[in-house]
């Protein structure tokens, strides 16, 4: 490149050394600046130096000099995202599982490159929190876009769905046959997306984890279902279901011990209805889709939490119990 051109990207390259090389504990002296614009082939003095600062500043970017000693040490000071903000997000995504690891190492180096290198360490070392278990479908990177962008046009999807079997392989479910719904709403749920969509084959709402969704395809077709997502507070509704798993939506009275009310906010959010029935206990009254998943839910609390009502759902537990201990006496007579 040639001398000149050099010095017509003076100021990005300045731009870049402050952004990358400097915060609040880590300026540099107009001479280092020099010296690092001259690695890049650039000649500067001390008099342009600071037309350059103060050009920076009318663009928006906070340069700031403090006094270190008897020299004055510049650095870029308030970024579009403040380092604890980072530290956030990236505990997020390496918390996400839905996310793949070589994908969450790449979103990891990118949100790196909002702060400075001395700042990046301690990202970097925010990486190392976890060995959790995250998906092995590199395209759900992919996948949450292209819904998004069906929803956005009001298209119908085609995909192939899959399930993990024994030997950890992908095997598709319905024989590879494409699946065609019409997509609504991405629901967050246990750490997992899932898609909410009108099947109108079944002529109801069903839902799939995004991460267990293969090639994606638009179909052109418009999308059906709008009567059935009509009214339907999305917020709350994910809120009624256990593990995503669908049932008969009813409410539910739960009596438990006062000092568990912490547990039925987590879930069911601020809202959720708590009545005092005495000064030890309190009963819950919430709106959920009941499903096994929800009876485990209930079951895994303890024997101090119980289901009064309705008694349809207390019918179901009882059922649910006398299940399973029947399987574990069979398995014991097995022994």
């Amino acid at each position: 490149m040639a001398k000149s051109s050099n010095q017509k990207l003076k100021l990005l390259y300045l731009a870049q050394i402050f952004s990358r090389e400097t915060d609040e504990e880590h300026g540099l002296s107009v001479s280092q600046i020099e010296e690092k614009l001259s690695a890049y082939g650039i000649k500067s003095e001390r008099k342009t130096l600071y037309q350059d600062f103060e050009e920076l500043r009318r663009f928006g970017l906070d340069i700031v000099g403090g006094q270190n000693g008897r020299s004055t040490r510049y650095y870029l000071g308030e970024r579009d995202f403040e380092l604890a903000e980072l530290k956030l997000l990236v505990d997020s995504v390496q918390a996400a599982k839905f996310i793949t690891e070589r994908k969450s190492a790449s979103l990891i180096r990118k949100l790196e490159n909002l702060v400075s290198k001395s700042q990046a360490v301690h990202l970097q070392r925010q990486v190392v929190m976890s060995g959790r278990v995250k998906t092995m479908n590199e395209s759900i990177y992919y996948n949450v876009d292209r819904i998004h962008t069906a929803i956005g046009m009001d298209e119908q999807i085609r995909f192939r769905y899959f399930q993990w079997n024994v030997k950890k392989d992908m095997e598709l479910r319905k024989d590879g046959a494409y699946y065609t719904v019409s997509p609504w709403a991405l629901i967050w749920n246990n750490e997992y997306y899932y898609l909410a969509a009108y099947d109108a084959g079944d002529g109801r709402i069903k839902h799939y984890r995004v991460d267990k969704m293969l090639r994606i395809t638009q179909t052109g077709e418009k999308r059906l279902g709008k009567e059935a997502f009509a009214g339907i507070d999305l917020a709350r509704y994910s809120r009624s279901l256990f593990g995503m798993f669908g049932g008969e939506e009813e409410r539910v009275r739960i009596e438990a011990p006062n000092q568990m009310a912490g547990i039925f906010i987590d879930r069911f959010g601020k809202d959720v209805i708590l009545l005092p029935k005495d000064e030890e206990r309190f009963t819950a009254l919430v709106d959920v889709a009941v499903s096994r998943q929800f009876l485990g839910w209930v079951f895994a609390l303890g024997s101090e939490v119980v289901i009064t009502g309705p008694e349809s759902v207390r019918d179901m537990m009882k059922e649910e119990a006398c299940r399973i201990a029947e399987k574990y006496r069979e398995n014991r007579e097995h022994e």
